[in-house]
């Protein structure tokens, strides 16, 4: 089954540097203005309902965030998938090469889902405030892996407690080489703890639309492919590392397959 999330086309890609600086400019003010008319509109419902709504401001009004920066970036997104994502606990990753990644996420509104998030971006108010109402989990540099496994440990702590879902990549960071990157430990680790299935989903970007490490991207369509889930029940901690050799297999198989040509 496909959904096609339709969205309108708000320009051509700028056919001088002047255009393209124009249509920076453009994208970073339509960007901040959503973001922090989203952001306090989400706080105000926040104290309308007491904080309790966890759900509705992550599948509802953050959806809507993402899908509104898209269609002023003149994106249109088609999601490929069978049948509907799961409601019961589940760790989804994705790989990582674009700025656009963190609009598309969320615009997928993954079914009671946390996100994994750089700590950077909390010095941004408006995604600061996001990220809280969201429930966002802050992650630090690889270089501090004492307080990187400390995050992991309180992370996976809330969700057995919770039940919820979460995304991460495992790659880590945006990779804009146009392979895939190296893949982390957490979210292999996180799986095999909660015995949570993983779900690959792969986001092919166009390379003339891709904005790579920052926000000047072009019109155009991506595509997101669901692929089914991997059972985890019999994994153990101590065959992590050839569990996460295979799932990145499986990536780099799919960036074959998959990869806008």
């Amino acid at each position: 089954m496909s959904v096609s999330i339709e969205v309108r086309e708000t320009g051509k890609p700028a056919a001088t540097s002047f255009g393209r600086r124009c249509r920076l400019v453009y994208l970073i003010v339509a960007i901040m203005t959503i973001m922090s008319v989203g952001s306090l509109l989400m706080l105000l419902v926040g104290v309308l309902t007491l904080f309790q709504a966890r759900r509705f401001y992550r599948e509802v009004m953050a959806r809507w965030l993402g899908r509104a920066i898209l269609r002023v970036a003149g994106v249109k997104m088609i999601v490929h998938q069978d049948g509907p994502l799961p409601q019961t606990q589940t760790v989804y990753i994705s790989n990582h090469t674009s700025s656009l990644d963190v609009f598309i996420l969320i615009a997928l509104s993954l079914p009671n889902a946390r996100f994994f998030l750089s700590g950077f971006l909390r010095k941004h108010p408006p995604i600061a405030i996001v990220g809280y109402m969201t429930g966002i989990f802050w992650t630090v540099a690889q270089s501090l892996p004492g307080r990187r496994t400390r995050i992991f440990q309180r992370a996976e702590r809330v969700l057995r407690r919770t039940g919820e879902s979460v995304y991460l990549s495992p790659e880590g960071e945006r990779v804009t080489t146009g392979e895939v990157g190296h893949f982390n430990k957490g979210a292999f680790h996180l799986a095999t703890n909660l015995g949570a299935p993983l779900l690959p989903f792969y986001i092919a970007i166009p390379r003339e639309v891709d904005p790579g490490m920052g926000l000047n991207v072009q019109p155009g369509v991506v595509h997101v492919y669901f692929r089914p889930a991997i059972p985890t029940s019999d994994w153990k901690i101590e065959d992590l590392d050839r569990n996460r050799q295979q799932v990145r297999d499986y990536f780099i198989e799919l960036h074959e397959e998959l990869k806008p040509r």
